[in-house]
């Protein structure tokens, strides 16, 4: 779309093969790639993604476009890290997906994450000082990361780490969460 209003940026989403929410994976990529983001979705393995409903009942089969030791931190504007218990717990433990984590922060790009997913960005070491929000049962995980604030709150947007950060608690804050993305992506300059 070449009139659609963040054509040009280029965000890259973070799954497993197995266990990510199929709406905080879907819903978030459809919508930008409405708005004209060119979005990548990279995965552990080049096999298709088995989403998940609720963390049991298959969702969608999503085909990856690359897989995460594929791709690099430099070539993408934002950083999308969709929930799912077990798409977290197994992309927290993944070495691509945290290198490429602390490379967005580092870099100071966007980085939006939701439900489960900022145990990515504790894994990362990047939550020092930052408020934010999550599922709720993260938020031990996140203070001892060094969070200056956990909040129950449908979206939180902040930049005190470095980098811009947007969150949110689960399926039901996506459009509080996709209004956010689109605010920080809006904001940032378009790579060449």
């Amino acid at each position: 779309m070449a009139d659609a209003p963040l054509t040009g940026r280029r965000v890259l989403a973070v799954v497993t093969n197995y266990g990510v929410e199929q709406d905080e994976l879907v819903v978030p990529v459809e919508h930008l790639r409405d708005e004209g983001v060119d979005v990548t979705i990279a995965a552990v393995e080049a096999a298709p993604v088995q989403t998940l409903v609720g963390d049991k009942d298959p969702g969608r089969t999503v085909r990856p476009d690359r897989t995460l030791a594929e791709v690099a931190a430099a070539e993408f504007d934002a950083l999308l890290v969709p929930g799912g218990t077990i798409n977290a717990d197994t992309l927290r433990r993944d070495e691509n997906a945290v290198a490429i984590a602390r490379a967005f922060a580092a870099a100071g790009r966007p980085v939006a994450a939701i439900c489960h997913g900022p145990w990515l960005l504790v894994e990362a070491g990047v939550l020092g000082g930052v408020t934010l929000t999550s599922y709720p049962s993260l938020q031990t995980d996140i203070r001892n990361a060094g969070a200056a604030e956990w909040r129950d709150a449908e979206v939180v947007t902040d930049d005190a780490g470095g980098f811009p950060l947007v969150t949110s608690r689960n399926p039901g804050d996506l459009p509080a969460f996709t209004a956010a993305l689109d605010r920080v992506l809006s904001a940032q300059v378009v790579r060449s």
